[in-house]
């Protein structure tokens, strides 16, 4: 059996007991205070200043830097958080399993061991989101000018990954990003985000190669800090504020699905912030 090392991203210290007794490896991301327990994200090498923009990249950033050439080959490294967790099982979609999950089986079904599906793979990715089943009010709310100038951009078959970020982060934002890529990923990535209509959730994996790792990490960070030049850090509200996190999470999906092989697993969503748990 591979090792596994799970690390769970926080941005508050009360984790800490629940985080131990599933056996994952605490971080605290950011500026918050966390005790000499916990892995933080502004110590040696890191980019933790930029976490209220990069989100879960902070800690990337950290990991790949001062972590990832010190582990063996082989070993499963999986990345979760205090809001989005991994299921145990496949069995039921992740949007079904929001729906069913509480305080009081919420032990049930988090991720505890490396799954036997899991063998022969070196990737595992959160199963995707659609982007593609609006609700007429999210329309009006959110796309109404694009609406109104081309309405046949909102049958459903003609909504992509391209049309969600427009609207949601900034029109014309993706493509200006996606113009800074390199040539090796340019095209293919503008294809990806016109030709589909979903992509892997969460900005979470789980990896066991080192060298797909670190090729991943080297692709995306060189592209952000890229994108740094065009939009700054003067940025406001949730939807600006967090570019880099939102154009990583589409780049994962990409990246991982052409220099890989992954499949897919449940992630479900449960705020550990809001709802106290108790972790046998």
């Amino acid at each position: 059996m591979s090792e596994t090392k799970i690390y769970c991203m926080c941005l508050h210290d009360h984790h800490l007991d629940n985080l131990k007794k599933l056996s994952y490896i605490p971080v605290g991301l950011g500026k918050n205070f966390f005790s000499n327990e916990w892995i933080k994200d502004n110590t040696s090498i890191n980019i933790s200043d930029k976490n209220a923009y990069y989100g879960e990249y902070s800690f990337y950033f950290w990991f790949w830097k001062n972590v990832l050439n010190k582990l063996d080959d082989n070993t499963w490294v999986g990345f979760t958080g205090y809001r989005y967790h991994w299921s145990q099982k496949n069995n039921i979609q992740s949007d079904d399993l929001n729906k069913i999950i509480n305080k009081d089986n919420f032990t049930n079904h988090i991720l505890r061991k490396i799954p036997k599906e899991w063998s022969g793979y070196d990737v595992i990715l959160g199963e995707k989101i659609k982007v593609n089943n609006w609700k007429l009010s999210k329309i009006i709310k959110y796309g109404k000018k694009k609406f109104f100038l081309k309405p046949s951009n909102f049958l459903k078959s003609n909504q992509n990954i391209k049309l969600h970020f427009d609207i949601f982060h900034g029109d014309g934002l993706l493509d200006k990003a996606i113009d800074l890529l390199e040539d090796s990923e340019k095209n293919d990535f503008r294809n990806f985000v016109i030709q589909e209509n979903s992509f892997n959730r969460e900005n979470l994996f789980f990896c066991k190669s080192k060298s797909i790792m670190h090729n991943y990490f080297q692709s995306i960070f060189n592209w952000l800090e890229k994108c740094e030049n065009i939009f700054g850090f003067d940025l406001e509200g949730y939807s600006k504020t967090r570019i880099y996190a939102f154009l990583a999470e589409r780049y994962l999906s990409f990246w991982f699905n052409k220099h890989s092989s992954p499949i897919t697993w449940p992630i479900f969503f449960f705020d550990t912030n809001k709802n106290k748990i108790q972790i046998q």
